[in-house]
């Protein structure tokens, strides 16, 4: 299945020259997704995964089914203001301004092995921010997996100068 070909491109969004990467719509082909979820999930079947961490939202939906293939527990990296628990906080720049990550501190355990998800990889500032969230935790970070990887904007070789292995199943030049 060409799960490229079930990315919706939206130009200009959500500003002129951007092409909009719409992963909702592989997301609501059940083969599509089912496919992804078996494609993320696969290359760390024998990688002993601990525990999966999903970027807040669409990390949540994709790396809860990545979790449930792999036998593994989920751990969500929300914005800031939705953990209700005490948190590890990491603050990221964005074009303009900075936002930030939080996990509980309880989230991870020293030594346990996650892989981090999300739907996709443009500056690599939010992965990056996750990573260093689970490191803080104590988590060994196996990889970072996303469907969609943006390469002209670098956020992939961030992460793996970071120490970080970088799974993306599909790639858009441009953005």
């Amino acid at each position: 299945m060409d799960l490229k070909a079930t990315i919706r491109t939206i130009p200009d969004y959500p500003q002129p020259g951007i092409m909009f990467r719409d992963v909702s719509t592989l997301l609501g082909n059940a083969e599509a997704l089912a496919e992804a979820i078996r494609q993320l999930s696969e290359p760390y079947s024998n990688a002993n995964i601990s525990k999966v961490a999903g970027i807040d939202a669409r990390g949540f939906i994709l790396g809860g089914a990545v979790a449930v293939a792999l036998g593994a527990g989920f751990v969500p990296l929300r914005k800031p203001g939705k953990l209700p628990f005490d948190t590890h906080e990491e603050t990221y720049d964005l074009e303009y301004g900075s936002d930030a990550l939080h996990m509980h501190v309880d989230g991870v355990e020293a030594g346990e092995r996650v892989l981090l998800i999300d739907d996709l990889i443009a500056t690599g500032g939010t992965a990056e921010a996750g990573a260093k969230l689970l490191r803080r935790g104590g988590a060994e970070i196996v990889a970072a997996a996303f469907l969609v990887d943006l390469p002209d904007l670098g956020g992939a070789d961030r992460l793996r100068a970071q120490g970080v292995n970088v799974l993306a199943l599909m790639a858009f030049e441009g953005h």
